[in-house]
């Protein structure tokens, strides 16, 4: 049995949705027979882990300070064990510009991109996206964005279908989990308040797509979380452009989440794997990580 810190809440956004992540990892570690600590992190979080003295931390933050390395950093200087992926990982993903690059540069496809200084492009779970329509409706969707940070990605829109395709580490290294398509009911694309609103989107796992397809999509997931560097887990968000059936890397996530709309818990149920083994793979892993070291 370990004492797991569940590391949730924070100040970002994605407050809430990290917090319903959080609960229901306790609730998993639970029956698994873990001591979970239930951690909001807030400026006291080094005296919280050093009176609490947990074994491993469960990173269940979403948005900056959760997945763009900060609390990885912090968790490694205090010399807590954690789950998922390290801070150069999560850097390389949390900052949506600098993924970018990073895929075009690997000839990893991604729909062609701007970024302007002045952070939007670095929120996760489609916080901050506003979709232009037109090219006069750039500046106001801009300015939008811009509220959100100082840097702003402007990407081509591609139009078609939403997919995303989970990795779950296993024996034999990552796998990628069966490709699930998300189906928005009134939204015109998948934004934040489809993803996580229960009822207004509709979630097919495995997603009804040919063979050679699903597995294209599979492999591309895996070739850029194998680029960024991620382990433990990750979701690889993918657009299957509708006219032409090419398939477009979004970003990558090295933080999913959790909660009961999440897609990657639905992806591995989907593959036969509970979300109790999900959470109990991730904590061997965190170990096994700091055992190597």
């Amino acid at each position: 049995m370990a004492r797991v810190a569940v590391l949730k809440g924070g100040r970002s956004l994605e407050r809430q949705v990290s917090l319903r992540s959080g609960a229901r990892v306790e609730d998993a570690l639970e029956r698994l027979g873990h001591d979970p600590v239930p951690v909001d992190v807030g400026a006291d979080l080094v005296e919280r882990l050093r009176a609490e003295r947990p074994d491993v931390a469960f990173v269940a933050l979403h948005g900056p300070f959760g997945e763009d390395g900060t609390v990885q950093e912090l968790l490694e200087i205090v010399g807590v064990p954690y789950t998922a992926s390290g801070v150069s990982a999560c850097i390389r993903c949390a900052d949506k510009v600098l993924a970018k690059h990073a895929m075009r540069d690997a000839g990893i496809p991604t729909p062609d991109f701007y970024a302007f200084n002045e952070t939007a492009a670095s929120q996760g779970s489609a916080l901050g996206i506003k979709f232009a329509g037109t090219t006069a409706d750039v500046p106001t969707a801009l300015v939008a964005a811009f509220s959100y940070g100082d840097k702003v990605l402007l990407e081509r829109h591609v139009a078609g279908r939403d997919l995303a395709v989970s990795v779950l580490e296993r024996e034999g290294g990552p796998e990628a989990l069966p490709v699930v398509e998300a189906v928005p009911h009134d939204e015109d694309f998948y934004d934040f308040e489809a993803r996580y609103d229960i009822g207004r989107t509709d979630f097919v796992c495995p997603a009804e797509l040919p063979d050679d397809v699903a597995k294209r999509a599979q492999a591309i997931a895996l070739d850029a979380y194998r680029l960024f560097g991620c382990y433990g887990f990750a979701r690889v968000d993918v657009m299957m452009d509708s006219s032409t059936g090419e398939l477009f890397v979004l970003e990558v996530n090295a933080i999913p989440g959790l909660t009961e709309t999440s897609l990657l818990p639905q992806a591995a149920e989907a593959a036969g794997i509970d979300f109790d083994e999900v959470v109990a793979r991730l904590i061997e892993l965190a170990l096994a990580r700091t055992a190597r070291a």
